[in-house]
């Protein structure tokens, strides 16, 4: 990762233009660092000890080898397994969706390991996090905010049950990846009995702030905060199809813009659909728009409630699931991924609730965050279809990219608890390079011209 240019909080504001009110009082500003987390979790353990106190985070990982990440804890043993036999014991302790997958499959168990909180980052995240927390105002009923720094701003929830939620979607959607990454992923969507034909993408991504002519981006186009290019590289049948992103703080007020490039076409055409429940890229129907990273885009269709703070076992520190000693098909299993291979440990998590707005459309009536509180990343999300039934579950598999100090996924999944079927995200077990931060991006690299010039069979 190479930040060429780091703008300052005033310098935001002031290309964001409108006035900016101070979020929270100053006193609940200082406890940043102290009583809370840098990030706004809960320092302290829990009573019975079962979480411990963060200490800073990962402060000694593996030595990394430019590709493998090893897991820092491979010699623990599971304190216990939940199952569908004793799943009625732990009922208060694992999500609606979670149980339901449970009984759904017999082969899905729970292994639960010791908690670590290994969530880390680079001190300029944790003070731009602490200049947010005093500045960043949500306006456009929820939909958009006053201009933020690099990316959580609202470390500290405030305001109405509703704000707090809203706020809490906000922080995982703009959460911190690293700057400007390029990365080849593979997706798959098996069928029942296990059978899979692996997608295999090329992305981009970068956040216009980090970006190396971010002065001129946030000047001439301060709504946009982050640029994502998508080129699917396999099977034949796909490749050279790639989709160009422009990310926008408030989507309400001026809509994700988005392009398609088709290769058998060879055109570039305006994509609308690229939002909310549009299907997802080669997802066979599997997920939506706005299912990609466990969440994305704009809060507007759902009226949003903060029901606090729980204690969960949550998929983390999930390393094995990143393993080049493994193959895409030790992973990917009939049903759900390979039980054996998912870490789960007990975390506190924000507990968010979205119903859809009457008059509004999407194919979730309700949707259930389960928010990490030291990263604020999405864990378990459960959906709801029109009738109330819970329909899908989605798991994000935490692991800290502990070389660039960037929380993120190992993989992330959604399964559809109707067909008995899933979709898997972001695997790169087989690939020879998975992730690459050592890149400089600029604004032409996310152009729609740039978009044809991506496409290639």
């Amino acid at each position: 990762m190479k930040l060429k240019t780091v703008l300052s909080s005033a310098l935001l504001m002031a290309v964001c233009g409108g006035a900016v009110w101070a979020k929270v009082p100053a006193d609940q500003v200082a406890k940043l660092g102290k009583e809370l987390t840098p990030m706004g979790g809960e320092k302290a353990g829990n009573a019975d000890g079962t979480i411990p106190a963060w200490d800073g985070g990962l402060q000694n990982p593996p030595k990394f080898d430019g590709r493998n990440y090893v897991n820092p804890f491979a010699s623990e043993q599971p304190l216990f397994e939940i199952t569908a036999a004793n799943a009625d014991k732990y009922k208060d302790k694992i999500t609606p969706g979670q149980m339901a997958m449970l009984k759904r499959y017999n082969t899905f168990k729970m292994k639960v390991y010791p908690t670590h909180r290994t969530a880390i980052f680079e001190q300029m995240i944790y003070d731009a996090v602490k200049r947010n927390a005093a500045s960043v105002e949500l306006v456009t009923g929820g939909n958009g905010m006053t201009a933020y720094e690099f990316a959580y701003p609202f470390p500290i929830l405030s305001g109405s049950d509703s704000d707090k939620a809203i706020q809490a979607m906000w922080n995982h959607t703009t959460r911190w990846r690293g700057g400007s990454l390029q990365r080849t992923v593979v997706q798959v969507t098996p069928l029942a009995n296990g059978d899979f034909s692996p997608v295999k993408f090329f992305e981009q991504i970068s956040f216009a702030s980090t970006m190396e002519d971010s002065a001129a981006i946030l000047a001439k186009d301060p709504n946009v905060y982050l640029y994502f290019k998508q080129e699917i590289v396999a099977p034949a049948r796909l490749a050279g199809n790639v989709l160009l992103v422009h990310e926008t703080l408030d989507q309400v007020k001026e809509a994700r813009r988005g392009w398609v490039y088709n290769e058998g076409q060879r055109r570039v055409r305006r994509a609308p659909q690229v939002a909310y429940d549009g299907p997802g890229t080669a997802s066979d129907g599997l997920r939506t728009t706005d299912n990609y990273d466990m969440w994305n885009g704009s809060p507007d269709r759902y009226n949003w409630k903060y029901h606090g703070r729980k204690e969960i076992y949550i998929p983390y520190n999930t390393y094995d699931m990143m393993s080049t000693s493994l193959k895409y098909a030790d992973i990917v299993k009939p049903g759900h991924l390979n039980s054996e291979l998912i870490r789960y440990e007990l975390h506190r998590v924000h507990v968010i609730e979205g119903t859809l707005k009457p008059g509004q459309r999407h194919i979730y009536a309700k949707r259930v965050a389960y928010i990490d509180e030291d990263t604020w990343q999405m864990a378990v999300v459960d959906h709801y279809d029109g009738r109330g039934e819970l329909w899908r579950v989605g798991e994000g598999y935490n692991a800290t990219f502990y070389d660039k100090k960037v929380p993120w996924y190992s993989v992330n999944a959604l399964y559809d608890l109707v067909s008995g079927r899933y979709i898997a995200m972001d695997l790169t077990n087989e690939e020879p390079k998975g992730y690459d931060y050592d890149i400089v991006a600029k604004s032409n690299d996310y152009t729609p011209s740039a978009l044809r010039r991506s496409g290639r069979k």
